[in-house]
């Protein structure tokens, strides 16, 4: 039995190497594209440290070394003990930015010592982590209690307001990964649910008008408590008003024309049109609490349709300010072109369509190593850091794109593997911030390459070039190794 304990314990002290190995293939063929995409005839030396690929060599070893230091030398219990002094420390380096910081393609988020350049914003995914752990892994942490909820959703929020601040929405975008970990430690799928609601209720005020979505909203509200509630005579009932009013003309962008047997409701304004819309709802609304004699458990589904509903409204009438005065011009013209609103193929939407080029060209193999036309004559800006991908799907194809997302793939759920099935709930939790994080720059830097999402600027993990990119992946990952090297199986 002794005999057996010892042997389980040192199992249990093996670095993962399938996580190696994931990390190796990704540095190396983020070495090898951002070779290909800054290729020049008189740079062909792959370690020339005046080129990108060059640095990216020394990046690569400096955070090899951390990584090192972090599975051999750096004791595990330092980060839940000192998680608390990180978060200060990068919350006053998110802050100083601010006013110390020097602005770079329109966002201050920079500290430079000479060409040496610091974005405290990377490295601020794994304070954030290491406090979300901490705080969420305490023995009487429960989501039910609303001081714990205030509590962690405070340790995202804090982070991501300062870095809105700094004009980096993009980087501020990737904490909302971090539901996940919210949702795996038992928080309602319906929360998810009202996040995806207010994204589409954004999109459809932008492309048509507030009171559009606002009409669609309450539909939707509406539906689904009669959904959750199994009333299906109110749910036929909604559904009902929904399709009479949709076959109205133009409903949706109240818009009423002259040549319809309609036409005697062009003298509606469009605020009137909207309430003979909503006034059924609320009519079967108060019946049903009428027919339920404000019963408790009707007055607390009833709380949560009006919360529903009031969130839908604030967003709404929020989005021309969000959209006119937080994000900055360019961002809005990318999610214009995006949405079809405008279509810049020689402005704001050029990277995006020769990226789309160059991933197209490439075929099922791609054109080879170095053949990419698209790569070689430098068509698609900023192709070495957020759009490296395009050089991946050019050269290699995509069988080779495939297999890169196949190794993301297999990454984030190996971390999400190893972190349920460790007992200690702060490495659990710290691993679920990790694959979150991983997982929401991979959608959105191949998404926004790809044109399915805006362009918001934030890198390929271990792939796009970049010190502070490359080294603050390795110390997430690495330290999310250490810490599953002396895990505690059930």
């Amino acid at each position: 039995m002794a005999f057996e304990s010892i042997a389980r314990r040192k199992k249990e002290k093996r670095v993962d190497l399938p996580l190696l190995l994931c990390y190796f293939l990704l540095i190396t063929i983020g070495w090898i594209s951002i070779y290909s995409a800054v290729y020049s005839e008189d740079h062909t030396f792959i370690f020339d440290f005046s080129q990108r690929y060059g640095m990216q060599f020394v990046w690569i070893c400096i955070s090899l070394i951390f990584a090192i230091l972090i599975l051999y030398i750096i004791r595990p219990s330092i980060y839940m003990t000192l998680s608390p002094v990180f978060y200060i420390v990068m919350l006053l380096l998110l802050f100083g930015v601010i006013f110390l910081g020097r602005e770079v393609n329109g966002s201050k988020s920079w500290f430079f010592i000479g060409s040496f350049g610091l974005q405290p914003a990377e490295f601020s995914k794994i304070t954030t982590s290491l406090l979300l752990a901490t705080v969420m892994g305490q023995y009487n942490f429960s989501l039910s209690n609303k001081k714990d909820i205030i509590r962690a959703a405070a340790v995202v929020i804090i982070p991501i307001m300062l870095i809105i601040m700094e004009r980096e929405t993009g980087s501020a975008l990737v904490y909302l990964g971090l539901i996940l970990v919210f949702f795996l430690m038992g928080l309602s799928g319906w929360v998810i649910i009202l996040g995806l609601s207010i994204i589409a209720i954004f999109i459809l005020t932008i492309l048509h008008s507030a009171l559009a979505a606002l009409t669609c909203a309450v539909s939707i509200v509406f539906i689904l408590k009669w959904f959750i509630d199994g009333n299906w005579k109110y749910l036929l009932s909604s559904i009902s008003i929904i399709l009479l009013c949709a076959f109205i003309p133009k409903l949706i962008v109240l818009e009423i024309g002259t040549k319809t047997p309609f036409s005697f409701f062009k003298l509606l304004k469009p605020e009137v049109w909207t309430l003979i819309f909503i006034a059924p709802h609320i009519f079967i609304w108060i019946k049903d609490l009428v027919r339920h004699r404000f019963q408790r458990k009707s007055l607390n589904n009833s709380r949560w349709l009006l919360v529903s509903i009031l969130v839908a409204i604030t967003v709404i009438f929020s989005v021309n300010f969000l959209f006119n005065k937080v994000l900055q011009p360019h961002q809005k013209a990318r999610i214009e072109n995006l949405l079809g609103i405008t279509e810049d193929l020689q402005g704001i939407g050029y990277n995006v369509h020769q990226s789309k080029i160059a991933i197209g060209s490439g075929g099922l193999t791609g054109k080879g190593f170095l053949n990419g036309t698209q790569t070689k004559y430098n068509f698609v800006p900023e192709q070495s850091t957020d759009f490296i991908f395009c050089t991946i799907g050019e050269e290699w194809g995509f069988i080779g794109s495939m297999v890169v997302l196949i190794i993301y793939l297999f990454l984030i759920i190996r971390i999400i593997q190893l972190a349920s099935k460790n007992e200690d709930p702060f490495t659990k939790i710290y691993g679920w911030c990790v694959a979150s994080i991983f997982a929401m720059h991979v959608f959105i830097n191949m998404g926004m390459t790809m044109g399915i999402v805006p362009v918001i600027g934030i890198p390929l993990p271990l792939i796009s070039y970049g010190g502070s990119s490359m080294l603050s992946f390795t110390l997430l990952l690495f330290i999310f190794i250490r810490l599953d090297m002396f895990r505690q199986v059930r």
